[in-house]
């Protein structure tokens, strides 16, 4: 029998906490063995039995993780990404905003060849990302990603500073250009732009809109893709996050299926 999958989660806030949760509600054969955590207090109650608290990348190793799953914003993933995949080989990225800098995802893919690993962007907030990378190998010609979302929603980022988020009457795009740049500008809220751009036509070559929009209660995300293919219009609305309202659950549920994928025998 195949040893259980060893994980190593970086960050444990709201997606990661809920990642863990979903593994253990499901009964999914793995092993929960280190949190990275470096800075500030955790209740230990919330971890994983068996589940050490590590403080700094060099400690990694020692607890011979065989995937690591890291979901602790882009600064964080700078620093561990590397030793993650010299000790595991196989990593999962929620913060997908860090691969907007082509020199860091460069160096992640000639790490990753040089140990035989894998890096795996997952898909976040969105879904339907096989049928646009199908379609880039046949060539896309425009994409266009949509994000609204509550007007709260987007508090504490430059969008504060461009509106008035507490009273807002109606529906405002308050951002348009590029995957890259949105997901620079908002790497908490518009991480998803980087993956559905980096899985279709390019970072520069996709166009992005942002919306504050007060008629809403959920994360909305709408991406249309043209090319020689055909179209393809894909559209989610996802329930937030019940503890972090710029993000939306399905993050969580993403990280969890691509977790599944280790230990299932029938993919889909």
């Amino acid at each position: 029998m195949a040893e259980r999958p060893r994980l190593a989660f970086i960050g444990w806030g709201a997606i990661n906490a809920r990642v863990g949760e979903l593994l253990a509600a499901h009964n999914l054969p793995v092993d929960i063995v280190a949190i990275a955590k470096r800075e500030g207090e955790i209740d230990a109650s919330t971890l994983p039995p068996q589940a050490a608290l590590i403080r700094a990348p060099d400690e990694l190793a020692a607890h011979r993780p065989t995937l690591v799953v890291e979901a602790a914003g882009r600064e964080a993933l700078e620093l561990w990404a590397q030793p993650a995949l010299e000790a595991a080989r196989r990593l999962i990225c929620a913060s997908t905003s860090a691969f907007t800098d082509d020199a860091f995802r460069n160096r992640m893919i000639a790490i990753a060849q040089q140990t035989g690993g894998q890096i795996q962007l997952a898909p976040g907030a969105i879904g339907g990302l096989d049928a646009v990378r199908a379609a880039s190998f046949a060539g896309i010609t425009s994409a266009h990603h949509t994000i609204r979302k509550p007007p709260l929603a987007w508090r504490g980022t430059p969008a504060d500073g461009l509106l008035d988020l507490a009273t807002l009457p109606h529906a405002t795009e308050f951002f348009t250009g590029s995957a890259r740049e949105a997901a620079n500008s908002y790497p908490k809220n518009a991480n998803a732009t980087a993956t559905s751009a980096l899985a279709g036509v390019g970072l520069d070559e996709t166009s992005v809109s942002l919306v504050a929009d007060p008629t809403i209660s959920r994360n909305l995300h709408e991406i249309t893709i043209s090319g020689a293919a055909g179209e393809t219009a894909i559209t989610m609305t996802n329930a937030p996050s019940a503890t972090n309202p710029k993000t939306s659950d399905m993050t969580a549920l993403s990280i969890v299926r691509l977790i599944e994928h280790t230990t299932a025998h029938l993919i889909i």
